[in-house]
């Protein structure tokens, strides 16, 4: 694996966790960040061992948003250089989102701002419940832009207009009953037992399958209406069926064994 400035990527086994790795500024992303976050999702993607992607923080904070001194450098772009550096951001967000692995954010402390990209891109998302959130942008004139697609996915076009129309800050179980997160848990404890809990459910899983699975949601979420569902679909499980994956899984299930994948 390869070795970043600002993130560290713990491959063990079968689960790739990505830790952002810069405690001091609370994880704050800048533009090296960015290119690691987006580059190392790649790798775990595309590497045939992993079969999980976790995301998480070092340090008291999950993402306290864009570093300072990042934005200050920002404010003397050009126009151009300015959509250049957004259009690098955008791409981190849709590298995880668009990732052929489940993923899943781990949130804890603080997610200010863009981290709430992170956490909405992925999969899956917990967090404890004194775990502060904020859509904060509006509150520096700025607007949540390359978020946007991801978190009003999560919450639904009213509740995207509360979180980002404010800036208010809410809490884990807030964040839960609104849907900004999966889950929140009292204790870490409590959040680890469940990641865990969650690990070993999609181990059980056919990895090829997983993969179609994801490009399938993704593909009648954001490109296919009703009338080119049919189709697709139709072909999609016709293909499928016949693949080794497939056929392994389906005789695995007549023959009451567990499939080649299963791991003990």
């Amino acid at each position: 694996m390869k070795t970043y400035q600002t993130i560290e990527s713990d491959p063990a086994g079968a689960v790739g966790t990505i830790w952002l790795a810069r405690p001091a500024t609370h994880n704050a992303f800048n533009e090296t960040m960015i290119a690691e976050i987006t580059d190392c999702f790649k790798e775990l993607s595309d590497s045939p061992a992993v079969r999980i992607i976790v995301l998480r923080g070092r340090g008291k904070s999950f993402c306290a948003g864009a570093d300072l001194n990042w934005l200050k450098s920002a404010a003397k772009y050009t126009r151009e250089e300015n959509y250049d550096e957004s259009l690098r951001l955008a791409r981190c967000f849709y590298s995880i989102y668009t990732s052929k692995k489940p993923t899943v954010c781990v949130v804890h402390g603080s997610s200010i701002g863009g981290a709430n990209g992170l956490a909405a891109a992925c999969d899956f998302a917990y967090c404890t419940g004194d775990t502060v959130f904020s859509l904060s942008e509006v509150k520096i004139g700025v607007v949540p832009a390359c978020i946007s697609p991801y978190v009003v996915k999560r919450l639904g076009e009213y509740g995207a207009r509360d979180l980002m129309l404010t800036g208010r800050r809410v809490k884990g179980t807030e964040a839960q009953a609104c849907g900004l997160v999966n889950k929140s848990f009292e204790t870490m404890a409590d959040l680890e037992a469940q990641l865990g809990s969650l690990v070993k459910n999609l181990l059980t899983s056919g990895p090829d399958a997983i993969g179609q699975c994801k490009k399938l949601i993704y593909d009648v979420s954001n490109v296919l209406n009703l009338d080119t569902a049919v189709e697709h679909t139709a072909k999609v499980i016709a293909e499928i069926r016949t693949s080794p994956e497939a056929q392994e899984g389906m005789a695995a299930f007549l023959e009451k064994r567990k499939p080649s994948w299963v791991k003990e």
